[in-house]
C-alpha cells in the first residue's frame, strides 16, 4: 500500500474499534484507535500470514499483549477478510468469538491476553521455539501497551529475550501516555523507557506512532537487526482522530460518547481489503514418531526419592517423544530436570530465577506444538500463578512440576516449603493435580501427564521415600489404590506422597492395637477417585485425611467435595499442616504439623473411641 492508503486503513482500523465497543456498550476504543496506524502498517507490509492456514509452521506471531485493545485486533481481522461486518458487530455479546480480550477461541490468536504483562515474556517462548526447535525465518510481534511496561514479569522477559538473541521478536510498545486511571509514570518520555531497554542489550528504535513511514521504517529495521531483540517505542494519543477524546484522561475503558459523529470525523465507515504477505514455505526439522518410553524402574523397599524418579522417568518420555520439551527456573539439580538436560540439550530451556518467564515460555512453547515439562520448587510456583491462571484461559497444555513439597523437605524452613500448590493448582480451571508417592508411581504419571489436556501439575519429595509398587502397576489418571483393607475396617486413612508412608505405619501399629483401618493412596487429587471414597464411606463410615500441605484448598478438600452432593456424609477429621513450621529434621517436621504416624494413629483412635493411656 502507498502511505496515503496505510492512513486510510488506520482510519478504518479505528471507526471499526468504535463501531464495534458502541454496539457492544462497553469496550476500549480510544487505546485501540491510539496503535492503529501501528497495526495497519504492520499488517499491510510486515505481516506474513495466511489466514486460511492459522497453523502454517512458517506464520508470523501477532501477541496483542495490551488484550484490552481487542476491538484494533477484531478491526485489523475484518480488513484482512477473516470475519466479516456482521461478525465484528457481535463484539462482547453472548455466545461471540470475539470476546471482551481475546482468546484462542479464535483460530489466529495463539493465546489469551489481557492480564497486561504477559504477552512479552509469552512471545519470548514462541521466538525461542522459532530460533531453537522449529528453526524457521518466521517473526513473534508483540503489541504492548506503556502501562504494562511497570510489570516485573516484561522486565524478566526483556532480560530473556537479550540473553537469547532473539532477533526474530519485535516489541512495539504504544506509549499513548495515558493509563486507566490517569497518566502512567513515564508518560510520553520515549528515553526513559529506551535507557532501560538499551541497558538489558535490546536495540531500540523511537518513532512518531501516528507517522506511518517512520512506523513502516521501525518495523524495516528490526527485521534487519541481528543477534537482538528490537523495541520499537511508538509515542501516540489515545483516542487519536476524534478531537472530543483524544489524549484526554477519563475515558479509558468506555465507548464514545457520539459513536456517530466520532465516525464521521474518523472519515465514515470503509471498506478495505488487505492482502496479507504470504508466509514463506517451509517445515520445521523432522520429528521421530513417538515411541512408548522405556520407564525407569525401580524395586520395591530401595529408598528413592519422587523427585529422582521424575528426573529419570522425563529423560525417558524425551527420548520417546521428540516434542517434549523442559524447562526449569535454575534448580535443575534440585529438581532432576538436570538428567533430561544432559540427555536432551537442544529441547532444555533455563529460565533462570524467573518464574514468571519460565510458565509463560512454557505457554509459549505449547503454542508452537511442542509439550513442555517446566519444573521449580513448589513453594516458588506460587509467584506465577497468575500466568497459569491465564494458560488455562489459552486452553494451554503445559505439564507444571513442583519439588521440595510439604514440611518433609526438613531443615530449610517455610520460606522454602510448598504447601499451598495444591489448593493453588486445583482451583485452575480444567487442571489435573498428582501427587505421588513412590518411584514407580512418579515414572507412571510423568509419562500419562504427556497425552492429558490443560494444566497439569505434579507434585515430587525431596526426601529418599521407599518404593511400594512394582514398575508394571498401572496409576490412571482419576484412580487411587487401597494399600490396607480389612473386614470390619474402622476408618479409612486417605494420603497422598510422603504421608501414605507415614499411614502405613500408623495402620501397622493399630492392627496390632485391634484398631483395623483402610489407607487409600489418593495420589489423584484431581479428579479425585470419587468410587473408592465412596466405597470406603459406605464401609467404614469415617475418614481421616492426611496430608503435607495447609488445611485449605488441598487433600481434605478434595475428598470432602465427593460428599458435598446433599447425601448423608461419613464422619470425617482432617490432619493437616495448621502450624507455621521453622528449621528441623523431616521427621520432626512432620510430628511437629501433626501428620506422622503417631500423630495419625493417635487420630484414629479418638476417632474410634479407644483413648489410650
Amino acid at each position: 500500500m502507498e502511505l496515503e492508503e496505510l492512513t486510510e486503513l488506520a482510519q478504518q482500523l479505528r471507526a471499526d474499534a468504535v463501531r464495534a465497543s458502541d454496539a457492544a456498550g462497553s469496550g476500549h476504543p480510544t487505546s485501540s484507535m491510539s496503535a492503529a496506524d501501528i497495526a495497519a502498517v504492520l499488517l499491510a507490509h510486515h505481516l506474513r500470514y495466511d489466514f486460511d492456514r492459522p497453523d502454517h509452521p512458517s506464520n508470523d506471531r501477532l501477541v496483542l499483549s495490551k488484550g484490552h485493545a481487542s476491538p484494533l485486533l477484531y478491526a485489523l481481522y475484518r480488513a484482512a477478510g477473516a470475519i466479516d461486518e456482521d461478525e465484528l458487530l457481535t463484539y462482547r455479546t453472548l455466545g461471540s468469538r470475539l470476546e471482551g480480550h481475546p482468546t484462542p477461541r479464535l483460530p489466529w490468536v495463539d493465546v489469551a491476553t489481557g492480564s497486561l504483562g504477559q504477552g512479552l515474556p509469552v512471545a519470548v517462548g514462541m521466538a525461542l521455539a522459532g530460533q531453537r526447535l522449529d528453526r524457521l525465518p518466521y517473526r513473534v510481534y508483540v503489541l504492548s501497551g506503556d502501562s504494562e511496561m511497570a510489570e516485573g514479569s516484561v522486565w524478566e522477559a526483556v532480560e530473556h529475550a537479550a540473553y537469547n538473541h532473539l532477533d526474530n521478536l519485535t516489541l512495539v510498545v504504544d506509549v499513548n501516555r495515558l493509563g486507566q486511571r490517569g497518566p502512567t509514570r513515564h508518560e510520553h518520555d520515549l528515553d526513559a523507557y529506551a535507557r532501560r531497554l538499551h541497558a538489558f542489550g535490546w536495540h531500540v528504535v523511537e518513532v512518531d506512532g501516528h507517522d506511518v513511514r517512520a512506523v513502516d521504517a521501525a518495523f524495516a529495521e528490526a527485521r534487519s537487526t541481528t543477534r537482538q531483540p528490537t523495541a520499537i517505542l511508538a509515542r501516540t494519543h489515545k483516542g487519536r482522530g476524534v478531537e472530543a477524546v483524544e489524549d484526554r484522561e477519563g475515558l479509558h475503558g468506555k465507548p464514545l460518547p457520539d459513536a456517530g459523529t466520532a465516525i464521521a470525523e474518523l472519515g465514515g465507515v470503509r471498506n478495505i481489503r488487505v492482502r496479507v504477505q504470504a508466509p514463506p514455505d517451509g517445515e520445521p526439522p523432522a520429528v521421530p514418531r513417538d515411541t512408548e518410553p522405556e520407564l525407569p524402574r525401580f524395586d520395591t523397599g530401595d529408598e528413592v526419592a519422587t523427585r529422582t524418579a521424575y528426573g529419570h522417568a522425563l529423560e525417558a518420555v524425551g527420548s520417546a517423544r521428540g516434542r517434549v520439551v523442559a524447562l526449569d527456573a535454575e534448580v535443575s539439580d534440585s529438581t532432576r530436570t538436570e538428567f533430561f538436560a544432559k540427555a536432551h540439550p537442544d529441547r532444555y530451556f533455563e529460565c533462570y530465577i524467573a518464574e514468571q518467564q519460565l510458565v509463560a515460555a512454557a505457554v509459549g512453547l505449547a503454542a508452537r506444538g511442542y509439550v513442555p515439562y517446566a519444573s521449580t520448587f513448589a513453594a516458588f510456583l506460587t509467584r506465577a500463578h497468575d500466568f497459569i491462571r491465564m494458560a488455562a484461559v489459552s486452553r494451554a497444555g503445559i505439564n507444571l512440576v513442583g519439588s521440595h513439597a510439604g514440611v518433609a523437605i526438613g531443615p530449610d524452613g517455610p520460606s522454602q516449603m510448598g504447601l499451598e500448590d495444591l489448593a493453588m493448582l486445583r482451583s485452575v480451571h480444567g487442571s489435573t493435580v498428582l501427587y505421588p508417592c513412590d518411584a514407580n508411581q512418579t515414572a507412571r504419571l510423568v509419562a500419562a501427564m504427556a497425552d492429558l489436556d490443560g494444566i497439569r501439575y505434579l507434585r515430587t519429595t525431596r526426601g529418599d521415600l521407599p518404593v511400594l509398587y512394582g514398575p508394571d502397576e498401572e496409576f490412571p489418571v482419576g484412580g487411587s489404590k487401597v494399600l490396607r483393607r480389612h473386614d470390619g475396617d474402622k476408618v479409612t486413612i486417605v494420603a497422598a506422597g510422603v504421608t501414605v508412608h507415614e499411614a502405613l505405619k500408623a495402620a501397622d501399629v493399630l492392627e496390632r492395637d485391634g484398631i483395623p483401618v483402610r489407607v487409600v493412596d489418593l495420589y489423584s487429587v484431581k479428579p479425585v477417585d470419587a468410587d473408592t471414597l465412596n466405597e470406603a464411606a459406605a464401609q467404614t463410615g469415617c475418614l481421616l485425611t492426611v496430608e503435607d500441605h495447609h488445611p485449605e484448598g488441598g487433600l481434605g478438600d478434595a475428598v470432602a467435595e465427593v460428599f458435598s452432593d446433599g447425601r448423608p456424609a461419613p464422619r470425617m477429621a482432617r490432619l493437616a499442616v495448621r502450624n507455621m513450621p521453622t528449621s528441623a529434621s523431616p521427621q520432626e517436621q512432620l510430628h511437629a504439623a501433626g501428620i506422622d504416624a503417631e500423630s495419625i494413629a493417635a487420630a484414629v483412635k479418638l476417632l474410634v473411641e479407644r483413648v489410650v493411656a
